[in-house]
């Protein structure tokens, strides 16, 4: 009976929004699957509890974006890629914990379109997803950095923007 109520709250979701890249990009950042609030806005990092934007305007030395196309403009003025290691999967709501039946992105594709050297993993699931799913066929290894989402209590906003500053330089 459990069961059947949990299978209930999963949803087969596919990622709607393409990646952010392009041909001068340098640096990879990979989340695993975009939350409910980034796939509502079509966009990365969605929630406004989420750490990204601010972590990476801190990284950048920039003002930090407010709309989707200023977060672009940043991301490509500075070499910096950002997509997801899940093309589509069953999941619950926002939940990674609840992540199964992974098709990966097609990772391979924007790498070999763009001049990327480092790829970075936004949080541990997007760093072990990499690594079971797109790393075997790619042979680029991956940098986990803390996530930065309102989940990871564990890290301040200045120790995430230390840690992300120290990784991308």
């Amino acid at each position: 009976m459990a069961e059947t109520r949990d299978a209930k709250k999963y949803q087969h979701v596919t990622h709607s929004f393409e990646p952010v890249y392009n041909a001068e990009s340098r640096i990879l950042i990979l989340g695993s699957f975009p939350s409910v609030k980034s796939r509502e806005q079509g966009f990365y990092y969605g929630h406004p509890q989420n750490r990204f934007w601010k972590v990476m305007a801190f990284v950048l030395s920039c003002a930090e974006p407010e709309t989707i196309e200023e977060k672009r403009n940043m991301l490509l003025e500075h070499g910096v890629a950002v997509y997801d290691v899940v093309f589509s999967c069953d999941i619950i709501g926002s939940s990674d914990s609840s992540i199964r039946n992974v098709v990966p992105a097609d990772i391979s594709r924007l790498v070999q379109q763009s001049r990327i050297e480092k790829i970075f993993s936004n949080g541990r699931l997007s760093e072990k997803l990499y690594c079971k799913y797109i790393e075997p066929s790619l042979g680029m290894p991956v940098t986990a950095l803390p996530s930065t989402s309102p989940a990871n209590a564990a890290y301040s906003l200045v120790r995430l923007q230390q840690i992300w500053k120290q990784a991308l330089e």
